[in-house]
């Protein structure tokens, strides 16, 4: 190996690596199957005190009120978070995009956040490695998308805008 090859690599490691996220391993429920019910904790549960149920500088409240098994029950589609922003900085951005989402989407789609300092048993249910992991699903409680890394707007907004308003026939 050349030594200008092996410097980039290197290189392109180091920036991984600084970049703060991990993006390694993988989600074990893939798209079309059934995802775990487990109770994760919410802002109730911690008191109203954010700093004990996410790492995230600027949270909204409303990805907090709710534990993702009760989520489940409602029958809604569900946009299910996995980022840890106190430590990436993908995951800061990634959450950015969620709550303009919510936004448009709050009545008719749940936005929840896990943080991995705060909801362990999230990741380990849905054996979460790396993030930031973006997981959709409908109200069947199936993954409808699995999506790892950061999402754009433009990939995620035409899915939950389907979900919710070309008939229960197209999300499940």
């Amino acid at each position: 190996m050349s030594r200008r090859i092996l410097g980039f690599a290197v290189s392109l490691l180091l920036a991984l690596l600084i970049s703060g996220c991990d993006f390694g391993g993988s989600g074990a429920f893939m798209q079309g199957k059934e995802v775990p019910s487990v109770k994760t904790k919410t802002l109730a549960d911690v008191g109203g005190d954010m700093s004990k149920i996410t790492s995230y500088r600027y949270p909204d409240p409303r990805m907090y009120q709710m534990s993702f098994d009760d989520a489940l029950k409602l029958g809604k589609p569900i946009v299910l978070e996995f980022a840890t922003p106190g430590h990436c900085t993908q995951c800061d951005k990634q959450l950015q995009l969620l709550k303009a989402l919510m936004n448009v989407y709050e009545k008719d789609v749940i936005f929840l956040h896990m943080d991995q300092y705060y909801n362990p048993e999230a990741y380990d249910a849905f054996q979460v490695r790396g993030e930031p992991w973006t997981f959709v699903i409908d109200r069947h409680k199936k993954a409808k998308m699995v999506y790892p890394g950061r999402i754009l707007y433009q990939e995620l907004d035409p899915l939950l805008k389907e979900m919710t308003t070309t008939g229960k026939k197209n999300d499940g």
